[in-house]
């Protein structure tokens, strides 16, 4: 088996498998197959609503005698660390086997061990004839307390595809300079600034831009976000997120549709647009090149659907 330094694991339901395997394939350049994934990238799993866990692999063997001595001959000494078994995809371990091995690495540190509070967490894993052993960092979903944000409405998008969106964007890179184009109240820009994303924000609306400011404010997030028609936005921008307007409140016509798509090419080289139509002819109007696409369904909704788009310039260098 070829060596990767990760090993990561997913969740998402039916409705999330488009959208979490086009994540995928932007911030790992492939895709997750039944929930897994190995990757020399490291990517920290609360940025994404789908990574559950990752794993950073410090001893395999295809042996696992040997893979006990190779443990032991490491000498690890700390206080408070917990053991796992993490089952992946194919693992037939039978649970009892599961529970003596976990005991025989925890014999195999020195140190006390803290089942409920861990400083650290090991873990222990088999997949395709190796066994694997490293250390384990879960999603915390910390991100889930932005449910409660002040503002909210019924057409806003849910958390986890906002999280998506801003992977799609930035594939990972914590540098890349973000957009919002169509703010609202900011259900995006929180997701970029819990994961450490550089994200600035803009909405013509001036009510929707007041309680974004409130909602940023309210889990101590500082960014920009500009009362503005997107066309007026001057700045320069790496790549940038455009949910389109919809419903009876915000509704967009083709011409308001294509002003925005064309205003926001002006500005950044790569576009994520989310809409319920199919916008695919304006996007090529606006002389963008179609990389990537999903659909994603709502919940107990099946005639209610976005489809998103990953968009490039025509002409443009892609960044890794």
């Amino acid at each position: 088996m070829q060596r990767n330094n990760y090993i990561y694991t997913f969740i998402y339901d039916n409705t999330q498998r488009e959208l979490c395997k086009l994540e995928s394939r932007c911030i790992f350049d492939k895709e997750e197959k039944n929930k897994l994934l190995f990757s020399d990238k490291k990517v920290e799993p609360s940025s994404s609503a789908f990574i559950r866990k990752r794993l950073e692999i410090s001893l395999f063997s295809e042996d696992y005698s040997s893979l006990i001595k190779e443990i032991k001959n490491k000498n690890i000494r700390i206080d408070g660390f917990k053991v796992e078994y993490l089952i992946l995809d194919g693992d037939t371990t039978k649970y009892a086997e599961r529970l003596e091995k976990l005991r025989e690495i925890g014999y195999s540190i020195d140190g006390d061990p803290e089942y409920y509070k861990p400083i650290i967490t090991y873990a222990l894993c088999y997949y395709q004839s190796t066994w694997f052993f490293g250390t384990l960092v879960k999603n915390s979903f910390d991100w889930e307390k932005h449910k409660t944000k002040p503002y909210s409405y019924s057409n806003s998008i849910n958390i986890d595809i906002a999280k998506a969106l801003v992977n799609i964007a930035a594939k990972a890179n914590k540098e890349t300079k973000l957009l919002d184009a169509c703010c609202g109240v900011g259900t995006i820009m929180l997701e970029a600034c819990f994961a450490g994303n550089k994200i600035e924000g803009c909405d013509i609306n001036w009510k929707v831009c007041r309680q974004a400011r409130e909602n940023l404010s309210h889990f101590n997030y500082t960014t920009n976000v500009y009362r503005s028609d997107i066309k007026d936005i001057s700045d320069k921008y790496d790549a940038a997120i455009i949910d389109l307007p919809y419903n009876l409140f915000s509704c967009a016509d083709d011409d308001t549709t294509s002003h925005i798509i064309e205003s926001t090419g002006e500005i950044a080289d790569r576009l994520i647009v989310v809409s319920i139509s199919d916008i695919a002819s304006l996007i090529s109007k606006a002389e963008l090149k179609i990389l990537d696409s999903c659909s994603v369904s709502k919940k107990g909704k099946t005639n209610f659907a976005r489809r998103i788009w990953v968009c490039e310039k025509n002409g443009s260098v892609v960044n890794d």
